[in-house]
Order: structure tokens, then sequence, then C-alpha cells
């Protein structure tokens, strides 16, 4: 796993040699083993290695036979044996034994559609000296971050905002961007929180060129395609296909081993390890001194039942701390207080390995999370309203019913009449969205002058209704999988597991596989109230007994209590700052309801404070961007 970045100057200029090793720098943390650059007048590009396959032969970045052809790569193909074979049967002659090697090779055969034929996580910048033009692309659903600044003249790239902001000056605040944050806890592709940088969309490529960008998708997921299989059938298809997807997870010149929660999905990963394993499997686990936080007893279960080599590390999260380190790595405001216990378990892992496989990833495929099952509960409800009753009874009611501050059942009465009085999309964005009458008396009101004409909904409702399937549970998986998996777990792991220089896999998340879950029908993915049915099915003989059957539990830690405590007084030092973007007011009246203990205000409480770490560290202290990036990745 790597960090890259770079510069083109399609006018000609000479880039800056300093200014790429300044953006490299900052990518210290993704690449510890090795750094490398090439640079011609007007272009510059840089790489940081972690070193995982060909350790002594994959440098990059990486060139053609005769030099016309430039990579510089992040991530891992697994396919890429195959690829190779097929490339020297066509003459094709390689210097390394490197998968980077392999995709330079790849394009010059067939050009752009390359990157369809990769099987992996990646973000790739490619250099065509030729044609003088270069292609940034990311995975299929962005396993791995890619950023860019483009205006016309001059692109600047990286793996991490931080990098980009190195190779830029000026950056304004995209003031959409925020009020997406504060609408969804994250920032959704393309945006950033920045005016002039945005993010290579997953499954897309860009063509940059003295002409201009030309954008490109060359994948999508499609649940069209339903096949009517039983239950066995579709029980042995899952097998095999996870088995599969495990496997080709497994190559690694370097220790690798795989978290456990004890969970469904990470129970699953290991069970295939170990059977695909000669040797016991490495485990890790992290748990926390409050025990509804913990899920340590689960997973030492499933680890003593397939003989793992199991390491559980208990930890007492320096809230303080923790929030300063993640602010600076996760570069624009992130919210997700799962990013805590996620960068303590990568933590963790990278004692003993530099690979860990997870379980992201089955929670969208098969409807695990708890609000799929609500919102499958709401719509038999919804349906037993006539349409008329709903438009002109349950929405007005779910409009002027009174919201009592402190009176929970009347608020959650008031939350339910107004997803009955909606179609089944809005309801639903309103069950996965901060709640509008919070968002808009959080904001200014100068904010909310400027942002009059903007709703932050409408690219949710395009991503549902691009959907090639009229089945809503599959619609609103097919939502996710384009917005919270790719902008908010992908981005977690990715950050808090680069953070120790380790690097996370995740076979749920391959496309074949995700490809067989589409075809299911939702159905099976969840029934009688409970997600990740056949999925549970297919796994059953592979567990031990009684490790399907207890409750999902999330990764979490006490923020509640945390802003009750140990972070009321960091926190209330910085959530108050004045700077005209949030009516410091209203946030008054929610840290007073949450201290008194009248309402739960946590996340939204943490996702100010997180929004303000980011202004600390990045705009008040701009300096952070150049610091010495080993202050906050040393073991």
């Amino acid at each position: 796993m790597c960090g890259i970045c770079g510069i083109v100057d399609f006018s000609g200029e000479t880039v800056p040699q300093e200014i790429v090793h300044r953006m490299a720098d900052t990518l210290w943390h993704r690449g510890p083993d090795d750094a490398g650059y090439h640079f011609e007048p007007d272009v510059g590009l840089g790489h940081r290695r972690l070193s995982i396959i060909d350790v002594k032969g994959g440098q990059q970045p990486l060139s053609n036979e005769d030099q016309s052809i430039w990579l510089t790569f992040n991530g891992e193909i697994y396919n890429h044996l195959e690829l190779r074979s097929l490339l020297e049967s066509k003459g094709h002659r390689f210097r390394t034994n490197s998968d980077t090697e392999v995709i330079v090779h790849l394009y010059e055969e067939v050009g752009e559609s390359c990157f369809a034929q990769l099987r992996g996580m990646f973000a790739i910048a490619l250099w065509d000296r030729p044609r003088k033009r270069m292609l940034l692309t990311r995975d299929r659903v962005g396993k791995k971050p890619l950023f860019y600044s483009h205006d016309r003249s001059r692109l600047v790239f990286g793996s991490e905002l931080k990098a980009v902001k190195a190779g830029c000056a000026g950056l304004d605040l995209d003031m959409t961007a925020l009020a997406d944050y504060f609408t969804f806890l994250y920032i959704p592709a393309p945006k950033t929180i920045y005016q002039q940088v945005r993010k290579v969309p997953p499954a897309h490529y860009i063509v940059f060129s003295e002409a201009g960008a030309r954008q490109q998708s060359y994948w999508d997921l499609s649940f069209a395609e339903v096949e009517q299989k039983s239950e066995e059938q579709w029980c042995e298809t899952l097998r095999e296909a996870l088995l599969e997807a495990v496997r080709i997870r497994l190559m690694s010149e370097v220790p690798l081993g795989s978290f456990l929660s004890g969970g469904v999905d990470s129970s699953a990963v290991v069970a295939c390890m170990a059977q695909l394993m000669s040797r016991p499997v490495s485990t890790c686990t992290v748990g926390f001194n409050e025990e509804r936080y913990s899920e340590i007893s689960h997973a030492r279960s499933v680890a003593r039942h397939f003989g793992a080599d199991h390491h559980q590390t208990m930890v007492s999260p320096n809230a303080a701390d923790v929030v300063e380190r993640l602010a600076w790595h996760y570069d624009e405001p992130f919210a997700d207080s799962s990013s805590v216990p996620t960068y303590y378990v990568s933590k963790a892992a990278r004692e003993r390995v530099t690979v860990a496989l997870s379980g992201d990833g089955g929670d969208e495929s098969f409807a695990g999370y708890r609000r799929y099952v609500r919102e499958n509960a709401d719509n038999r409800r919804r349906s037993m309203f006539p349409l008329t009753f709903r438009n002109n009874v349950l929405r007005p009611l779910g409009h002027w019913y009174p919201e009592l501050e402190g009176a929970a059942p009347v608020f959650r009465a008031k939350n339910w009449f107004q997803r009955m009085g909606r179609d089944p999309l809005e309801g639903y964005l309103a069950r996965i969205t901060v709640p509008r009458s919070i968002r808009e008396s959080l904001l200014s009101d100068d904010l909310k002058e400027q942002l009059r004409d903007y709703d932050p909904l409408d690219q949710f409702r395009e991503h549902y209704h691009r959907a090639d399937t009229d089945d809503h549970l599959s619609r609103i998986q097919y939502l996710d999988i384009k917005t919270y998996l790719t902008d908010d777990i992908c981005v977690k792991v990715d950050r808090a597991s680069m953070a120790v220089s380790l690097e996370v896999r995740a076979p749920f998340l391959d496309h074949k596989f995700m490809e067989v879950a589409a075809r299911i029908p939702s159905d099976m993915k969840l029934r009688n109230g409970t997600g990740k049915h056949i999925l549970r099915q297919a796994i059953r003989r592979m567990l031990p007994e009684g490790a399907l059957e207890r409750p999902k539990q999330g990764f979490a830690v006490p923020v509640a209590e945390w802003f009750r405590g140990e972070l009321r007084e960091q926190a209330y030092e910085v959530l108050f700052e004045r700077d005209g973007l949030l009516n410091l007011n209203y946030l008054l009246q929610l840290w007073n309801r949450h201290q008194s203990q009248e309402h739960d205000h946590s996340a939204i409480l943490w996702g100010v404070f997180m929004f303000r770490q980011w202004q600390y560290t990045f705009q008040w202290h701009s300096a952070a961007t150049t610091r010495d990036t080993r202050s906050f990745t040393r073991l």
C-alpha cells in the first residue's frame, strides 16, 4: 500500500521538484518503506511505498521499456498474475514481478479499457507522454482515495487532501460540501471541503490534457439480473465466491492476518482463511473497558474454534489525543466515531502484521444494517395507508406535530408521522440523515442564505433513481454502496489503517463477489426481521455453534459519555468559536440538553466537534499540512 502524488503543467511551465517532494512527505505514513520520483520539465510524480509484493523490485514510479508511459499506483491488483501471462503471450517483457508493471503493459495493449480488467483496490495516476495526457482512476467502490485540483493548465493530485493542499495555494471552503457534511456527517464524492479540490469518483477514470478533462465510468453494480435459485444453491454459490475472494487476497510477501470482532462478517472471513491457509490465522481484536462497547469475548470464541493465533488488546482511548490525530489523518470533516476503534484495532494489528483482512462490505451487500430492517417494517406499515391518507393526514401531522424538548416519545411520534407521510425514498433519506430541523437550526442565517437554492439530498435521489431495479431494498442498497460505503466506511478504514501503515483488504468488497450478491433476491437477504439471512445460512456450518445468534453490535465508543466527562472541557472550548458558519445559540441549546441528559445529542455534537478539530488543524493552524507526519504515526 502506498501514497501517490504529482503535478502536471499542461502550459509547459516547469514543475518545481521541491513541491512534489513536499507533497510526498505529507504521505510518509502511507508508505514508510521507500520514496520514488520521476520528473520531466512539466511533470512531477511522487510515490511513498509500503512494500507488500515484489518487495525488492517494485519501486515506483515505474515505466514501460521506452519510458513513454509512467505510472504511480496505490493498491493491489489480485489478478495480476493472470494478466501478466496474457500480456507475455502478446510479446510484452517484464522487468519486475510487481502488479504495478502489469498495469503499464496492459495500458499499452488495450488503452483506457485496461482499468475494467483490474480486480483489486487501486488509485492510479498514469502519464502518457506521447499523447500528453494524465489518467487518474479509482477502484470500483473507492477503497483507495484519490484527490485532484485542476484549473485546465495545471493538475495537482494526491492520495490525501493534505498532499494536494501542499501543491496548491488559496483553497476556499465549499459551502455546499459543508451543507453535505451537516446532513450526512461526511462529504460525498466528488466534492471535498475545498471548492478547488475534487475526489475522483469510484469506478471512473478521468483523462486530463491540454484540451481539458474527460470523465468516464468503467463499471456499475447491477441489481437487474435477479436469479431464482433455491436457498441451498445460493448458499453453495456464496461459499465458493467468498472463498475465492479471500483466496486471492492472501498473496503477500509480508506478515498477513485478519481483524476479528466475532461478528458475522469478520468471522466468515477468518473461517475462509482457516480453510485456505496451512498455518494458523493471525487474528486481532481490541476490547474496551466499557463492556457494552467490547466484543472481545465473542472474538475469542471464534478464534479458539479455528485455532487462530489470536491477539487481543484492551485499550482505554485517550479521547483528547485521538481526535487530534484523526482530524489530521482524515483531512476534511469526518464524523463517524467508529473511526476511533478502527484506528486502535489497526494500531494493534500493525504490531504483528503488515496486511489485515476485514469484513467490511457485508452489511451493504446483504442488508445487514438495522436501518434496512426498520425501513422494511416502515414500508409494510406505509402500504397499509392509502396514498391520499398519507398525503392529506400523515404528512401534515408530521409537519405540525409539536417537537417538545426532552419528550422522547413525542419526538419519535413526530418522526413516525414524517416517515409514514413520505414516499419510501424520502422516508429512508429522513432515517439516514441529520434531522432537517436540527441541521437548519444549526447553520447560521448567512450560510443558509448562501445555500438557499441547494438541497444536499438531491445527489442521493439521483443515485436511488439510477439503480436498475424497482425493488426498494435493492435501490437503497445501491444508494448506500454509492455513498455511505464509499465516503464513510472506506474512508474510515483507509485513513485509520494508513495512519499506522497497515494495508487492509476487504473480500466482501471484491467486485465479482458483489455482483454475485446483487443477483440474490432481496427477500433472501432480509427475512423475518433479520438481515444477512442468506449469508448466515451459507456460512452457518463453517462457524462455531451460537456464533450467528448473537445480536448485531456496532463498532462504537462512548461518545455521549465523553462529552459529559473527559472531553467536556476541550469540546466546550472549541465548539463555540465564532466563524459566522454556525448558530452558536442553537448549538449551546444542544450542548446543555446533552449535559442535562434530557436528550442524547452526541452524534451531531461529535459532528460539530470534528468540524472544529478540522478547522483548528487545517485552517487556523495551516502549517499542519507540512508538519512531520512521523509525530502522528509512531506505533
